[in-house]
């Protein structure tokens, strides 16, 4: 009987142990489990055969820049018909098969087009915030909404800004924050359980599209906010900020007013030692400040360094042993993949030898798997010293149907400036017709 006991026991710590592994490897959210584009997976594949890893399915998807969540064995990814509105599908991850899909009417179009968002998940739910501000909860086993909302309409919004909201949701306790930045509110906090607003701030600057998230300032967790200068297009322009919040109450506790970015998009980096590290594209590179803390509790901001020299138009850098990894192609601007440390020093670029523009990257093993936003895919050692690719791939190039209908090489860019995600061995990445699965771990 005890010997009985013992192996159940056993059996019971071998499956919970394996559970969490799974649970590790998730991608639930935008930029992955903690939100900075690192994971835990194990096991990459370093030698890549001529023609790239295994690409072990593809799906059609509609035109747009949204990235896929994946847990529990599903994907979830909101696509759009500019002609009808959003689409939630949830796809098989083992065979891309599609599982089930929740649609709702919003119709209508912006400069490129199509959806631009990464779905969270959290418990039996999905969240889901579409370009035109519909804020969705879905119940995973029901597929049908628990409760919804319109993060730009409900707070004065009139017409959508020019490439529309772009708010990834953030989970926070028993909070869902996004970032509305309409007249009447800045940041909301909703009960991710209700609906129920929880706070508000009022608005903290003109439009842009950024995403909350979290730094560690002094010990405690800090909601960091970005917003977007204002003035003419060629025209001197009045800074825009980086705020901190607190997450249970929206309480502003401080801001930097001089982050002189019109059009801002990716979210701030937690740089350690209550540093914040924030970039953008358009030529105006990046700024590290230091917030501080006086005798009396009150917090104080300090910029370390601004520079033009390091940015990246669409995603947050990653940060990696006290050096940041960037992909800094902007309008004007192609200076590829770039390193920075800690002071603000440059410590090299690709420039065009090898391009990136706008791609996605994640880091797990010590590794970062990027893709340049146009054809290839690269594993790559982050290192000071230089760019030192591991394995490389044209897999991404678009494909159209010869007269045979069989798939040949197409032309021109396909724009895969998604957020690429990884779990359990399998890379996902979406260009403007398809969702790509790839085998890049054991």
């Amino acid at each position: 009987m005890k010997t009985g006991l013992i192996k159940a026991q056993i059996l019971a710590v071998v499956f919970m142990l394996n559970l969490t592994v799974v649970i590790a490897q998730d991608w639930p959210q935008f930029l992955g489990p903690d939100r900075n584009g690192k994971t835990e997976q194990q096991g990459l594949l370093r030698d890549w055969p001529e023609g790239g890893p295994e690409v072990k399915w593809t799906v059609d998807v509609g035109i747009g820049f949204g990235g896929p969540a994946i847990k529990d064995g599903k994907v979830y990814l909101l696509d759009r018909d500019d002609e009808m509105g959003d689409i939630l599908r949830c796809l098989d991850f083992l065979n891309g098969e599609e599982l089930w899909r929740f649609e709702y009417e919003a119709p209508g179009s912006v400069s490129f087009p199509g959806s631009r968002t990464v779905p969270t998940v959290d418990g039996n739910y999905v969240y889901t915030c579409g370009p035109f501000g519909n804020l969705y909860c879905i119940d995973i086993n029901t597929h049908k909404p628990v409760w919804n909302k319109n993060i730009w309409k409900d707070y004065g919004g009139g017409d959508v800004p020019k490439w529309a909201i772009t708010q990834n949701p953030l989970i926070y306790g028993d909070l869902l924050i996004l970032a509305s930045q309409a007249p009447e509110a800045g940041v909301v906090a909703y009960d991710k359980a209700t609906g129920a607003v929880k706070w508000k701030t009022p608005s903290l600057g003109p439009t842009g599209y950024v995403s909350p998230n979290v730094a560690k300032i002094h010990g405690e967790d800090h909601i960091v906010m970005v917003t977007a200068s204002s003035g003419p297009r060629n025209g001197p322009k009045t800074g825009g900020k980086i705020i901190g919040l607190d997450p249970l109450s929206g309480t502003v506790l401080w801001e930097y007013d001089q982050w002189v970015c019109a059009i801002p998009v990716p979210g701030a980096v937690d740089a350690g030692e209550n540093r914040v590290l924030v970039v953008g594209g358009y030529e105006l590179g990046a700024v590290m400040i230091r917030v501080e803390k006086d005798s009396d509790g009150k917090y104080i901001t300090t910029e370390l360094f601004k520079t033009e020299e390091f940015g990246d138009q669409t995603k947050p850098p990653i940060l990696y042993k006290d050096h940041f990894y960037a992909q800094y192609g902007t309008n004007n601007r192609r200076d590829g993949l770039a390193c920075m440390n800690m002071s603000g020093e440059i410590m090299w670029k690709t420039k065009r030898d090898p391009g990136f523009n706008k791609g996605s990257m994640v880091m797990a093993e010590g590794l970062i798997l990027a893709t340049d936003g146009e054809n290839s895919l690269y594993l790559i050692e982050p290192s000071p010293t230089g760019f030192k690719p591991v394995s490389s791939a044209e897999i991404l190039a678009p494909v159209s149907e010869n007269e045979e209908g069989a798939p040949t090489p197409g032309a021109g860019p396909v724009q895969n400036w998604a957020p690429i995600a990884l779990a359990n061995g399998n890379l996902l990445i979406r260009d403007q017709n398809r969702l790509i699965c790839v085998q890049v771990a054991e």
